[in-house]
């Protein structure tokens, strides 16, 4: 894990100025020219890239491709939770009748990219895509695997700033504000040093003490909270820092995200170490494994063994469908159980059983 670049991503989170230059450091590890942040949000689109991209990616605005360009529909329709090659959409003959790739983006050198989707229930959607030279050739399976390391972080930071239209935090209480969602910033001990008014629509689920701080109503949930608090300036990878929060009911209510304060972004927060932001969930039955994953850092396997668990599957029907043990799919179960903060097989199912993605791929950035 580069925990340099890992800082430097949360920081970017209500840093924007910043955006190019973590852009350019994330193209840099997989030799490509540059990358880019698209955020879309009813219909609005907000987006950064590299410097050495920036032209090009205005080329591809003012010339209309953007609505002509399928691939933001492929890497969504792919619900893969993972960063994507065009070899995963198309076959060389099919890119080389494409039109964007043979008219637009091969004349211009490039034509190899990764890119990845983030469809959140508040209906955001999010994606990091990096280029490369035509030249170089298609991303190795290698790097492809380094982004997705990064890819947990780069999704809580880039719905950050997708909140916020990528514009720069100003203050804390402005910010708190323009994220429209029910948000507090902690110090290192737990207390709350700003909340927004959203959560005062929250006394169920988040209960205030003495001395500023807060307890969740769900106390597995609470218990995740104080573990990634504990854990904030360690590894990155290492603390669950999503969480599904439960109601009174038993049933997911929201999906709690930690974010770190890191760097320059403690100008304008202070003291505070984290941002916690909370997000909603509605019904469906059988959750997207993309929104598994982005909601509470699943492997695939576990998000897989989440999903079936969902639509009512035994560990032996899960086991026979993946071609693995029923060992093997105990072992990813309780990995599910760990990360979403439940005991019990049947509060995950209870848990996923009303989770939604509530968003719209067709309207996605490209």
């Amino acid at each position: 894990m580069q925990e340099a670049l890992v800082d430097r991503i949360y920081e970017s989170a209500f840093v924007p100025a910043l955006w190019p230059e973590v852009l350019d450091e994330l193209a840099g590890l997989v030799d490509a020219r540059g990358a880019q942040l698209f955020a879309v949000r009813e219909s609005v689109m907000s987006w950064v890239t590299s410097a050495a991209l920036t032209e090009t990616f205005q080329s591809y605005l003012d010339g209309g491709w953007f609505a002509q360009c399928t691939r933001r529909i492929c890497l969504f329709s792919q619900n893969q939770p993972r960063f994507l090659v065009e070899h995963d959409f198309w076959t060389a003959e099919q890119l080389d009748e494409n039109p964007i790739y043979r008219d637009f983006f091969r004349p211009r050198g490039l034509g190899w990219s990764a890119s990845t989707g983030l469809a959140m229930p508040t209906r955001d959607n999010i994606v990091f895509t990096v280029e490369r030279d035509y030249q170089r050739g298609p991303m190795e399976e290698g790097q492809v695997e380094a982004l997705n390391v990064l890819r947990p972080h780069l999704a809580r930071a880039g719905f950050i700033a997708a909140r916020l239209s990528l514009q720069g935090a100003q203050t804390a209480n402005s910010t708190l504000a323009q994220l429209g969602l029910p948000a507090l910033l902690l110090d290192d001990t737990g207390a709350v040093i700003e909340a927004n008014a959203l959560m005062e629509e929250m006394p169920d689920l988040v209960h205030w003490r003495a001395l500023n701080r807060i307890k969740l109503g769900d106390a597995s949930a609470d218990a995740l909270l104080r573990t990634a608090l504990a854990g904030i300036d360690g590894p990155q990878d290492t603390a669950v820092q999503s969480f599904a929060m439960r109601g009174l009911d038993g049933r997911a209510a929201l999906v709690a995200h930690t974010v770190p304060v890191r760097r320059s972004a403690h100008d304008i927060f202070g003291r505070s170490c984290a941002l916690l932001i909370f997000t909603p969930v509605t019904g469906r039955k059988a959750p997207p494994v993309e929104l598994l994953r982005s909601l509470f850092d699943l492997t695939p396997s576990e998000a897989r063994v989440a999903r079936a668990l969902a639509t009512g599957d035994s560990l032996d029907e899960i086991a026979a469908s993946g071609h693995v043990t029923r060992n093997t799919v105990r072992t990813q179960l309780q990995q599910v159980l760990e990360k979403m903060g439940c005991t019990r097989q049947a509060e995950v199912t209870a848990l996923l059983s009303n989770l939604a993605l509530g968003s719209d791929a067709k309207n996605a950035a490209p």
